[in-house]
């Protein structure tokens, strides 16, 4: 045993080394450029203080969960120092603001939080020069020679309505990289139909006591250069501007207007409570019924009888109480999936609460992700608990085997998906594709907090959980053999259909909201009816297993624990 904890321990030293090899700022081993410091939000502003603009990424906006690097297309990643006829013509003063130094560039990677890299971020500095309470009119971005492999790569995007994200600090900003006309119902574009792509860009900045509280970023059609023909070359001229203004905004309050549930909408949401509930209502009352008239008296009688004394006509669940508490097979398989559900719903009710309690962020990009994965190691010690706690009561031997199946029944299944949709996004470059630092972060959480604590777990139940099963009815040596003459609607797939459908639809609306704001890049901040709803779709489906095994049992099916 010493020496098993000895390896463990040199295995565990070792992983962390590497790690903080791996996620040091040089990143040695893997070789790549140091990252530039990450930008914080709320800094109090002077006038003319730099204002940075960071691109974050590319994409579809129709599949948010398709992204690229924002320079897989030929944007500037320069500014240029020279001036346009029509800057020259300014007033001295609005020229001597309007002047640039060109010493920012693009391309730089920002340091990310972990929730920001597993959410698919991958924010750069841009060279757009930008100051505090400095309007800018109009300016010269870049002049940039476009090929024609960079017309197409511009027209396929624009063709797929692809959208880039760009943030001022903390807020984001989205634009489209163009527009094309003449589609047709499909969306396709017909032959007499015309590309166009945005060369100007207007950013809106909005600021409160010195703090930056609101950003928007806004093209104009009138400096839209049609790209239809991309058999040559073609000269571009990027421009932008930026206009501050006054804004009664609370720094606090910034990421209100990014959150589609509005007060207006409030009354979908009570509509799908309302539903839940009285669906709680209906299976109260239905269980209550059955309580009552059928099974109050045979639970009386049958709490203290003896086996011989059943009369033989009798038929239904009375004739296998001597089955019923029969453990099932494979027991440690079992007990991990207990343990497995327990931490799962553990974790749910942990993350709702620390997002109501403001302690999780959940407008900052990624939180809710970072907490679910942090979440998870630390409430690994409730599954290893849960699950050796059962094994116990069911006089289970191998503990080894139970801790382990504990640890990894929801871990590898997500690995295995992981590791395939991965693989797709790195052969893609998608920025969905998590780096493999991140990758060694997420395993040394799991390394060195998640499994460890699933084994203290385990441990803690084994020495100290209760170890009596105290079933109320004595199990019989022989097993009862199961009828096999059930009709259909009697039988699993039809429960397993009902045991899905009736929760199902106790969330459904909700969970409408959830993908809404998913795929409708919007923030979803309503957790406090979340949660209620998480308590109703608990009750519903506690409700549901009662009768469903009640039915079962009626059949005199004892086979229930699967």
């Amino acid at each position: 045993m010493t020496a098993a904890m000895a390896s463990f321990a040199t295995i565990a030293s070792h992983v962390a080394v590497l790690s903080l090899l791996l996620l040091s700022p040089s990143n040695a081993l893997l070789g790549t450029k140091k990252k530039v410091a990450r930008v914080k939000a709320g800094k109090q502003h002077n006038e003319h203080d730099p204002v940075h603009v960071v691109v974050n990424k590319v994409g579809p906006f129709n599949n948010p969960m398709e992204t690229y690097r924002f320079y897989t297309l030929p944007y500037c990643q320069e500014h240029t120092t020279e001036a346009i006829p029509a800057q020259e013509e300014e007033e001295e003063s609005s020229r001597e603001m309007m002047s640039v130094k060109g010493d920012r560039k693009g391309g730089d990677r920002f340091k990310q939080r972990l929730g920001e890299t597993v959410a698919g971020d991958h924010r750069e500095t841009s060279p757009y020069e930008i100051t505090f309470l400095d309007q800018v009119e109009f300016r010269t971005l870049c002049t940039k020679v476009l090929t024609p492999r960079d017309l197409e790569r511009f027209k396929e995007a624009i063709y797929n309505s692809y959208f880039f994200e760009m943030f001022v600090e903390d807020l984001p900003m989205y634009g489209y990289v163009g527009e094309a006309s003449g589609d047709d119902l499909l969306g396709e574009i017909m032959e007499d139909g015309k590309v166009y792509l945005f060369t100007h860009l207007h950013f809106e900045l909005g600021y409160n006591d010195g703090r930056i509280v609101s950003a928007d970023l806004t093209t104009q059609d009138d400096t839209k250069l049609d790209i239809t023909d991309s058999s040559k070359s073609v000269s571009v001229t990027f421009t932008y501007s930026a206009q501050w203004f006054s804004s009664d905004i609370e720094w606090k309050h910034r990421f209100n207007k990014y959150s589609k549930f509005l007060p207006e909408s409030f009354e979908i949401h009570w509509l799908s409570i309302i539903n839940s509930f009285v669906l709680v209502l209906l299976l109260t009352a239905f269980l209550t019924i059955i309580m009552m008239r059928v099974l109050r008296n045979d639970l009386s009688r049958y709490m203290n009888v003896d086996e011989d004394a059943i009369e033989e006509e009798e038929s239904g669940w009375k004739l296998i109480h001597g089955d019923v508490f029969r453990f099932p097979s494979n027991p440690s398989l079992f007990c991990a999936f207990y343990g497995a559900g327990m931490q799962l719903l553990c974790l749910a009710f942990s993350l709702l609460v620390l997002a109501l309690g403001q302690i999780v962020s959940v407008t900052r990009r990624g939180s809710i992700l970072a907490g679910v994965i942090v979440l998870y190691c630390l409430t690994s010690f409730v599954g290893g608990f849960c699950s050796s706690r059962l094994y116990r009561k069911m006089s289970g031997k191998s503990w080894i085997r139970n801790t382990i199946y504990t640890a990894t029944i929801f871990p590898v299944p997500v690995i295995i998906m992981f590791s395939y949709v991965n693989t797709v996004a790195w052969a893609h470059k998608s920025t969905q594709a998590l780096p493999f630092g991140t990758i060694c972060v997420i395993a040394a959480l799991y390394l060195l907090l998640s499994f460890p604590l699933t084994v203290l777990g385990s441990i803690v139940a084994r020495h100290y959980g209760d170890a009596n099963f105290n079933a109320p009815t004595r199990t019989t040596k022989i097993e009862r053999q199961i009828p096999d003459n059930v009709p259909w609607y009697k039988q699993r797939g039809a429960q397993v259909f009902i045991a899905g459908f009736l929760p199902f639809s106790a969330i459904y609306i909700e969970l409408n909201y959830i993908f809404e704001s998913i795929w409708g890049h919007q923030i979803y901040t309503l957790f406090g009816i979340l949660l209620f709803a998480l308590v109703l779709l608990l009750i519903v489906t506690s409700f549901i297993t009662i009768a469903l095994l009640y039915f079962q049992l009626a059949r005199e099916d004892h086979k229930w624990w699967w």
